[in-house]
């Protein structure tokens, strides 16, 4: 493979090579003497722990990380299906990850060596329009995917281990990990954060929280949640943080006795026992005085279909995402309502309801990319005080070697399986509340 120069708005661009998997050049990315373990994508429904070469410093502003802490997210389960394109086998995976400071380049000068730190998912230069605005997710200079650009209109940040379509680099499920702009895309963990608690800002925790920001949930508001895993979890959270009146999570299964358990006041209804394609939107407008909830947050993605319709078309690539999921959010909610769309949709859609959001005045907003940077400081300080714990999603610690297995019980939602913590053998011990290590 060559290398992939990034998109080149001024001299301050970084390299996206195929740090994706080091083993293909071990001299130019990663150190020849030293390997490492990462769970790599080696095709469609087939992810593998493998050894590589440790990543080396390549440009002044890299950080070179020892992992102390990786998760999954529900995202990744898009690249196990290989939903997502532009993935190369040997990717490295992995969006969401904490660490310690093991090596830098010499542009870096707000860390040392040995500071423990959490990465931003997504890959900013700190300089450019969006980044100096903190809107790190879409970062010009750091993702030179053209396909993207063609698709989209424009690009969106690098992220890691995301596939090539979003710049190419290597991800935190590996004992090391590369972060270009490590002086800007690495938050200092206070000793009263620990890992397991400060690993979600890198991902979830933010996502969730721009999720009801953005969406514009606000005091006295009904919001409805499709899709009750972390991210959905999460969004009810601080639904009620931020006014909402009721919230209703929409989704099947145990994780629906989940959300009851942590959040007695959440209100729950299990698609799975309605009957009609609309029975959702009847559902819903039944539970909220004819009219429908105030907003829909769409947590779940865009490649579930519900309908046979639906199936033969991603069977077929006449499209790449069902809209039948963001059809019951537009059609569910009130009049002059409000769609935020969080889950993950890649490209285009067939049978979208387009008159329902004209005619009805419906906001319809896409923050599923949410700008990372823009609220870290203040979600650090809510974790700080107790006003956030992320350990209310976390149901497993497991070991970084299992890592292959975990993906797949994750997929398939065994175990109970909600969120995540993976340990490396530079992982600190146990925090108060952590689960017991499962091994598999």
């Amino acid at each position: 493979m060559k290398a992939e120069k990034a998109i080149g708005h001024g001299d301050n661009a970084t390299t996206a090579q195929d740090v994706t998997n080091p083993g293909l050049d071990r001299e130019k990315y990663g150190d020849p003497n030293v390997t490492m373990q990462a769970l790599a994508w080696m095709g469609k429904n087939d992810v593998q722990m493998v050894e590589c070469p440790k990543p080396k410093v390549i440009e002044d502003r890299d950080v070179i990380l020892k992992i102390t802490g990786s998760t999954i997210c529900g995202s990744d389960l898009h690249l196990l299906h290989g939903s997502v394109v532009e993935m190369q086998k040997g990717d490295i995976l992995g969006h969401e990850f904490c660490g310690i400071v093991d090596e830098m380049g010499p542009g870096v000068k707000n860390l040392k060596k040995g500071d423990r730190v959490v990465a931003s998912f997504q890959i900013a230069c700190g300089d450019c329009f969006y980044c100096k605005k903190k809107l790190s997710s879409q970062c010009e200079r750091t993702n030179s995917n053209t396909i993207e650009n063609a698709m989209y209109g424009g690009r969106t940040a690098g992220m890691f281990g995301y596939s090539h379509f979003t710049g190419g680099f290597a991800g935190g499920q590996a004992e090391y990990t590369r972060v270009p702009y490590g002086d800007v895309n690495l938050l200092k963990l206070p000793d009263d954060v620990p890992d397991e608690k400060g690993l979600y800002l890198s991902d979830v925790i933010a996502t969730s929280w721009n999720c009801v920001v953005d969406t514009g949930v606000k005091e006295g508001d009904v919001v409805a949640i499709w899709g009750a895993g972390p991210i959905g979890q999460m969004a009810a959270e601080f639904a009620f943080t931020n006014g909402a009146s009721r919230v209703i999570m929409i989704d099947a299964n145990w994780r629906l006795d989940y959300m009851k358990e942590k959040y007695p006041r959440v209100e729950t209804l299990d698609y799975s026992q309605l009957k009609g394609t609309k029975a959702v939107v009847f559902k819903l407008k039944e539970m909220v005085d004819g009219r429908g909830p105030d907003v829909a947050l769409e947590c779940v993605a865009g490649e579930y279909p519900k309908g046979w319709l639906h199936t033969i078309e991603l069977m077929t690539g006449l499209e790449t995402d069902t809209s039948e999921i963001v059809n019951e959010c537009i059609e569910s909610v009130r009049n002059f309502g409000r769609v935020g769309i969080t889950g993950v949709y890649v490209g285009y859609t067939n049978h979208f309801n387009i008159g329902s959001l004209m005619e009805r005045g419906i906001r319809l907003i896409g923050n599923g990319q949410a700008p990372v940077h823009l609220y870290w400081d203040d979600l650090l300080k809510k974790i700080q005080k107790g006003e956030i714990d992320p350990l209310t999603m976390v149901t497993h610690r497991v070991r970084i070697e299992d890592m292959a297995k975990v993906y797949h019980i994750f997929d398939k939602r065994e175990d109970h399986m909600q969120k995540v913590y993976v340990q490396t053998k530079f992982s600190a011990p146990p925090c108060a509340g952590s689960p017991a290590l499962t091994t598999y």
